[in-house]
């Protein structure tokens, strides 16, 4: 089968920024293969100002606006906008964040390519901070489904704002849950369970924004208690061994709860990324 349209998911709540959810369209607008779909989910009541923004995307016929009358969660809400979604390929963009504007079009070839065998598939991606110009780290993309479900097991090697993936694969394992922070990854290790594949594209295909406070996001008890708990489900579905899961919660413990914001933002650059000089 070849694809040829495809549908993107986006949800936005009201503590966003409305010039960054003008750009984070645009990119999806602009794309060398356009979508002829996008479905934002309103997560609740939005400020003025981010209900200005989607004004002037009011005669944009793709854009399918969902409203939800409450706040539910990144995980809730996205299970939602799947829901609306009509296409089979499903292209997920963060409403801060940028896509290269031939993003799609790439990992559309590449599912073509697969012959139906892919389910998902990522890339790297670039951080940025401030300006989408001012790149600070680099986080490379492992491509290989073998070596990507051998990193599955200690961390997440899927970048969700970079992933396209199928609709009725991601449905078949009970699509998104609600999981603090990581619903993503949760998701992956129930479709790597199920035998899905997965691939990524080694070049950055989308611009991710940070901050301080996302290294401060990163931290902290609530964060390594969630994450506990998915090694407490890997565990018990026999995915990683008693030794991987000592060794997993011990470096979250250590990175989430032990050490100061700052070396946490350290750690993250000279390990988990490649720093821009």
């Amino acid at each position: 089968m070849q694809y040829t349209e495809y549908s993107v998911l986006m949800s936005v709540y009201h503590k966003e920024n409305p010039e960054f959810l003008r750009e984070s369209l645009m990119s999806m607008l602009n794309q060398t293969k356009v979508p002829n779909e996008i479905v934002l989910v309103k997560d609740g009541p939005l400020t003025d100002e981010l209900e200005e923004v989607l004004k002037d995307f009011k005669d944009i016929s793709t854009l399918k606006i969902i409203s939800l009358e409450k706040n539910v969660g990144l995980g809730k809400a996205l299970n939602i906008g799947l829901s609306h979604c009509s296409n089979e390929l499903i292209a997920r963009m963060d409403t801060d964040d940028i896509s290269y504007l031939d993003r799609c079009e790439k990992q559309i070839e590449i599912f073509n390519q697969s012959r139906n065998s892919l389910s998902v598939i990522g890339s790297a991606i670039e951080e940025f901070i401030d300006s989408p110009d001012n790149i600070v780290a680099y986080k490379t993309a492992i491509e290989s489904h073998e070596s990507i479900k051998k990193q599955m097991k200690y961390r997440n090697p899927i970048a969700h704002p970079s992933v396209m993936f199928k609709k009725s694969h991601v449905n078949s394992v009970g699509s998104y849950k609600d999981w603090f922070l990581n619903e993503d990854y949760y998701l992956w290790i129930r479709m790597m369970e199920k035998g899905f594949i997965f691939s990524n594209i080694d070049e950055p295909l989308v611009k991710m924004r940070i901050n301080n406070e996302t290294y401060l996001r990163r931290g902290g008890w609530k964060y390594f208690i969630t994450q506990k708990k998915l090694f407490d489900y890997m565990l018990q579905k026999k995915i990683i061994n008693i030794y991987d899961y000592l060794f997993n919660n011990i470096i979250r413990f250590v990175t989430r709860v032990v050490i100061s914001n700052n070396l946490r933002k350290i750690i993250y650059l000279k390990f988990l990324r490649s720093e821009i000089k």
